[in-house]
């Protein structure tokens, strides 16, 4: 049985990776971590430094304030952390990276396998449709509560693009104040708040005459808490090291 401490345990995903492993036989919640302390099946903590239970790993799911004492907590306690914030600081980016030296520190822009996949195949299709003048665009569409934009998948996604043509485009967010025609080497990237749209995302490839979308939409939730579950029992028996979805789909 895995032991899991659930960081952020009274968010929306902190709550809806409660019902997975509630429903799951091998692994457990023993504790949660969440400043409003909210109840729960298990003991609930305001801060790390408050937790008193000992567990194999930890699910973020919470504020990217909350990330740096979280990191701390982990290292002290030798306890793996699945990290599924997103809107990072370079800063705290950094002691995500530093504490992988003493833990093992999962990181990805987007839980949801789908998506993982998605940043493999948009690496396959640049190699092949930047060479034949393809234009690349991402839009993404998220619900009316979402505070960062663009989304932490969109650049993720931006950057896969980038990495598969050595670091060739640069990123333009928006181009209501200049008027000039679009540069071959950029990715215009677009946000869209909305609703309650869990996550779209949508990546255009478009040519002379064509045009080719690759695209991902999230009708709940539960896809990232899905995937946030298997990475912590994945990154539960790892050694000390960074961590991406990529090493859990492998």
């Amino acid at each position: 049985m895995i032991n899991i401490i659930m960081h952020g345990c009274g968010g929306k995903m902190g709550r809806v990776v409660a019902e997975i492993v509630e429903s799951d036989d091998a692994c457990q919640i023993v504790a949660g971590i969440d400043p409003g302390m909210p109840k729960a099946n298990f003991p609930v903590f305001p801060t790390p430094a408050d937790c008193t239970v000992d567990a194999d790993v930890i699910i973020d799911f919470s504020t990217a304030t909350a990330v740096p004492a979280l990191l701390e907590f982990s290292k002290a306690k030798k306890i793996p952390v699945v990290v599924c914030t997103t809107a990072l600081t370079d800063e705290t980016m950094a002691k995500i990276h530093e504490a992988s030296n003493s833990v093992a520190v999962l990181k990805s822009a987007n839980m949801s396998i789908g998506v993982n996949l998605l940043l493999e195949l948009v690496q396959k299709a640049t190699e092949i449709l930047y060479d034949a003048n393809f234009d690349i665009e991402i839009v993404e569409k998220h619900h009316n509560q979402k505070i960062d934009a663009p989304s932490g998948t969109a650049m993720a996604l931006a950057d896969a693009i980038n990495e598969a043509i050595d670091q060739q485009f640069h990123y333009v967010y928006d181009r209501s104040q200049t008027r000039e025609k679009r540069e071959r080497k950029e990715i215009g990237i677009h946000a869209v708040r909305g609703g309650n749209i869990v996550g779209d995302h949508d990546v255009i490839f478009a040519g002379r005459d064509e045009v080719i979308e690759l695209t991902h939409r999230a009708t709940s939730r539960e896809v990232f808490a899905v995937g946030a579950v298997k990475a912590a029992k994945y990154l539960a028996s790892q050694d000390a090291g960074f961590y991406t979805m990529k090493d859990v789909l492998a």
